[in-house]
């Protein structure tokens, strides 16, 4: 597939840390789209990951896809009609959950910055979210995957990081 099939309104799902916020920062560098990071929209800048009332989530959520032109990665399913209803594209990571563990204990301890990162925050390791990640994500990873299956809108499942390299060189992306 091209990228450039999926449309000017991608949504980027998949478990934490598989690279949603790197591919979504990516393709709108490419694409001259407008990156949306949801964790961002979610959590109160300059914290240790507090997030908003979910009130002020949702509406910060449904003025952004009023955008004409985007690229937004992250789940929170319960805003995912909305969400559903504007795109034009869907990528569907579907990395393993050892990876996943494995990035999250990586940026926790060595990155300072990254894609998506909560302005102002650094991100420690936090029982809560190795829990997330470890328990709750594959059973998510299979509501991801029946969820992707009914969409009928242009999408791409990338099943593994050799996958999404693989999709990156082919849509000459930098990273």
């Amino acid at each position: 597939m091209q990228l450039a099939e999926l449309g000017k309104r991608i949504c980027i799902l998949g478990p934490s840390n598989s690279g949603k916020s790197t591919l979504a920062d990516a393709i709108a560098r490419k694409r001259g789209l407008q990156a949306i990071h949801l964790d961002r929209l979610h959590h109160l800048p300059g914290t240790d990951w507090e997030p908003r009332p979910p009130h002020e989530f949702a509406a910060l959520h449904d003025e952004a896809i009023l955008g004409d032109a985007w690229v937004m990665d992250g789940n929170y399913s319960r805003c995912m009609p909305q969400r559903f209803g504007r795109a034009t594209g869907i990528i569907l990571l579907d990395i393993a959950t050892p990876l996943s563990l494995f990035r999250y204990a990586r940026r926790c301890l060595f990155e300072r910055t990254r894609a998506g990162g909560l302005e102002g925050g650094r991100d420690s390791l936090k029982w809560g979210m190795l829990h997330h990640i470890a328990i709750v994500t594959p059973g998510n990873r299979r509501r991801y995957a029946e969820l992707y299956h009914k969409l009928r809108l242009p999408k791409l499942r990338l099943a593994s990081a050799r996958a999404i390299d693989r999709c990156c060189r082919q849509w000459d992306l930098e990273r």
